[in-house]
């Protein structure tokens, strides 16, 4: 569903708050608002997902047209960031979700590692409040900073 991980920090990205510095360009946490797939089909997201400087957690529902959670998956790990290129490795999962236009049915699963997991090279965009994250399976996710 989603993955995400980055190896390394960047110089801040994006406008400094005096109420909130950024170290770092993902610190903190972010709402979720659509996930776009490859073919071009997009669904409302609902939840978040929080970074810190080296772990990564996210809740999300994929809603549809009469807002009714149909999907959801709760992730984390650990990622690094590189510039644009976000690698997330995956450690923990707990998904389900309903079959939806250009989206499976999937089963309840239930994953929780020690130590090494999968990784998922990402990609990210980032302007002003606006996180966008590029997955390989051509799919994207938008969020908004929370304040």
């Amino acid at each position: 569903m989603l993955a995400v991980l980055f190896t390394g920090f960047t110089a801040c990205a994006g406008s400094e708050s005096a109420d909130r510095p950024r170290a770092f360009p993902l610190a903190g946490a972010w709402e979720a608002v659509e996930y776009e797939l490859a073919a071009g089909t997009s669904y409302e997201v609902r939840g978040r997902i929080f970074f810190s400087e080296t772990d990564w957690t996210v809740l999300f529902f994929v809603v549809d047209g009469d807002g009714e959670a149909r999907r959801g998956s709760a992730e984390g790990g650990t990622y690094s960031l590189d510039g644009s290129d976000l690698v997330f490795t995956h450690l923990y999962n707990l998904s389900q979700g309903a079959e939806l236009e250009g989206l499976p049915a999937a089963d309840l699963q239930m994953t929780a590692r020690v130590g090494e997991g999968p990784t998922e090279p990402s990609t990210i965009s980032i302007e002003g409040d606006r996180l966008e994250i590029y997955f390989p399976s051509g799919n994207s996710m938008r969020f908004d900073r929370r304040p």
